[in-house]
């Protein structure tokens, strides 16, 4: 069959591409998977081949020989497979994919990838390669081997062969366990029960054990590939050996107890008459994508979505298993009573968490003029809603995790520095107990709101002056995008508090923290007029420039290096504030290579950063996008001769400015609600 094919080009499936006329992108399932909905993903597809998708970061990889030039592998009459990345918007739609890596990407074939749960590990299949030269064995071909990489600072390195690859045999698609510590894989090698078999090797300290084949209940007389171990311990795989519908099927058993399951044809949607493989599972178990070369498709192989609301019938999940929380004063050693527990599950990169935790707020860049910044802020107690757990008299509180997730632990408590904790349960296999000591401050929370008077609109990056009378001395702080802002001030003292803002007047109140019997918050609103409506419908100034730090681009690439687009993110959020605002985004580049390309490459950077706010649910009319190359560097980096620079020094100009060119929010005379004690 077209397996010994595969050996060479990575796919079981290397057919014609389909007739071109109706394409049904929109199944429904019947049966025991009714609830399924399938979708080929037309913004991914093409004519060539797509396959063998991976979550990372904020979408996916997949491998795929669309590139229309460059060298063809003979065999399959089609360019050599790379990896490509598509980020994912919040629907689960793939965006414009763009090459995943420019290290890892070879003239030879590579192949399905994993990475571990922190994603700076990536194991790959690529064609036996050694020093950039293929290795053939005894009879003249090309193996499959997996390899291993690093990320760097601007992309994937130190690439390693696995130690139990051979030029006799394959060893590809490998699929890691979230733990990191199982490896799972497809291979020809000996002493299988077949063609070939699901394999894993266990991690031993810092090297992988010889592989230990997966038994019979898994392996067949036929062939086993395309292994995806889910947190929920059930393995998925594709199979022509076990009952199917014919081609390769898509299986799972679970594997997540001592008392294996039995192996399950996932049925339709899932898998048809043709090749059906690769599938993935998202961590609660309603969304995933997989591959095949099923009629109806927009090329030779396709990645499908698809949505489970009920979930995929046969995958259980982990129990929810429980842990103490034990809060202490850290000066003393004291358990602290009363302390305040709020619990934030994260998402696999550290995202997800924003609007829950922080308020934006703008301040002026260093060294840059008259440019801003964002900057986050922790929201005040108020704002974070109510606590999930309270500690006891011995200073514990008893918390449900799945073992599965990640999560960022918030303790507070009056009197005490709030602490922000992560956590991960998998790492704390003995489940002791979470110590969390909280510093002492001598200080009271004051919480405040800036507004205009008479319309009652609160206003962003006001400047907050604080004087203490005590000391003489002066706290500034600054408000958020929504006219609110904290500080801690010295119990025992007077204070004065001066609002101030360009085209306001400013406002000024008085308080005191001297004999306040038990009270530990204080609450204010500071009310500025305004010197014209322009100031209200202009909380940010037209002409304003914004700088996107935390937002990076790997070197020669356009594509937003996965997981690093925080700013985006803010900025997406900061114009669904204000819905009459638009931009342009103007992307810079460092000045290696030459003039014209990075001029375009500035350009796609624009374009790519336009495309993530449109994903984000910004109207693509709001967004300008235009490229200045390496014109404007921001440092004496220009490349210039005997100039030498390091590689942060050039990473510091590969940045995207937002320039504010409208600004016109409707006034109108609502009444501002702040919660707390009213202005003295």
């Amino acid at each position: 069959m077209r397996w010994f094919v595969y050996i060479l080009c990575l796919l079981p499936f290397c057919l014609p591409a389909q007739q071109p006329g109706s394409r049904s992108h929109l199944h429904k399932a019947t049966g025991l998977n009714k609830s399924v909905e399938l979708n080929n993903l037309a913004s991914l597809n093409t004519p060539a081949l797509e396959f063998s998708p991976v979550f990372y970061a904020n979408g996916i990889v997949f491998v795929s020989s669309r590139r229309k030039s460059g060298p063809v592998d003979a065999e399959i009459g089609e360019t050599f497979f790379e990896l490509f990345y598509a980020e994912l918007d919040p629907n689960g739609q793939p965006m414009k994919p763009a090459p995943f890596s420019l290290q890892i990407n070879s003239e030879r074939h590579e192949g399905p990838v994993s990475f571990n749960r922190r994603g700076n590990i990536m194991y790959f299949t690529r064609n036996n390669l050694n020093q950039g030269r293929q290795k053939a064995d005894s009879k003249g071909k090309v193996r499959m081997n997996i390899y291993e990489a690093q990320r760097g600072r601007f992309d994937w390195e130190n690439v390693q062969e696995l130690p139990f690859n051979s030029t006799e045999y394959n060893c590809m698609h490998p699929s890691l366990s979230l733990d990191g510590k199982k490896l799972y894989f497809a291979s020809d090698r000996p002493g299988g029960q077949g063609g070939f078999d699901i394999w894993v090797s266990l991690k031993q300290g810092s090297q992988w054990s010889e592989p230990i084949n997966m038994g019979s209940r898994i392996n067949t007389s036929g062939d086993e590939a395309f292994p995806f171990i889910h947190e929920s311990g059930t393995l998925f795989f594709a199979s022509t050996g076990h009952k199917g519908y014919g081609g390769f099927d898509l299986f799972m058993i679970d594997i997540g107890n001592p008392e294996w399951g039995e192996v399950i044809n996932l049925g339709e949607p899932f898998n048809s008459k043709a090749d059906d493989l690769g599938i993935i599972l998202n961590p609660d178990g309603n969304v995933g994508y997989f591959s095949s070369n099923r009629p109806g498709g927009f090329g030779k192989d396709d990645i499908y979505m698809f949505e489970a609301p009920e979930g995929i019938q046969g995958v259980t999940f982990p129990e929810m298993s429980s842990i103490v929380l034990a809060i202490y004063d850290e000066s003393t050693g004291r358990q602290l009573q009363g302390a305040s527990i709020r619990v934030f599950e994260k998402d696999d990169t550290g995202a997800g968490l924003e609007e829950d935790l922080y308020e934006l707020e703008l301040m002026p860049a260093e060294s840059e003029g008259e440019k801003m910044v964002f900057r986050r802020v922790r929201k005040n107690e108020e704002g974070l809603g109510e606590p999930k757990y309270t500690t006891n008299n011995r200073g514990e509180a008893y918390a449900l995790m799945n073992d599965a997730r990640e999560y960022l632990l918030l303790a507070s408590k009056q009197g005490y520095t709030t602490r922000e904790v992560e956590y991960i349960p998998a790492d704390n296999v003995f489940k002791r107990p979470v110590e969390i000591g909280l510093a002492p401050n001598n200080c009271m929370s004051l919480g405040g709101l800036v507004e205009s008077i008479p319309y009652h609109k609160r206003i962003p990056n006001a400047v907050v002056r604080i004087i203490n009378h005590c000391t003489g001395e002066e706290e500034t702080a600054r408000t958020t995008i929504n006219g609110t802002f904290e500080a801690c001030i010295e119990i025992g003292c007077d204070f004065t508090i001066i609002g101030q803002q360009a085209g306001y007047l400013s406002d000024t109140t008085h308080i005191s923290t001297v004999n306040l019997r038990g009270k530990r918050s204080f609450a204010v609103v500071l009310e500025m007029e305004p010197e014209s409506t322009a100031s209200i419908s202009q909380p940010i100034r037209e002409g304003s420039v914004i700088l996107l730090r935390n937002i990076h681009y790997d070197f020669g690439k356009s594509a937003i290096r996965s997981g690093e687009a925080r700013d985006l993110e803010d900025l997406a959020r900061l114009m669904a504030s204000y819905p009459s605002m638009e931009i342009e985004l103007i992307s810079h580049t460092d000045c290696i290579g030459s003039e014209e390309f990075n001029q375009k490459l500035s350009l796609d950077r624009a374009e790519s950063a336009r495309q993530f706010l449109v994903s984000r649910g910004v109207d693509p009319r709001r967004i300008k996008a235009f490229g200045y190359g390496e014109a404007f560097p921001l440092n004496h980096c220009n490349c210039a001769e005997g100039v030498t620079c390091t590689d942060e020094e050039y990473e510091y100009n590969r940045r995207t400015e937002v320039k504010v060119t409208r600004m016109n929010e409707p006034i109108d005379f609502g009444a501002g609600e702040f919660g707390g004690e009213e202005k003295r």
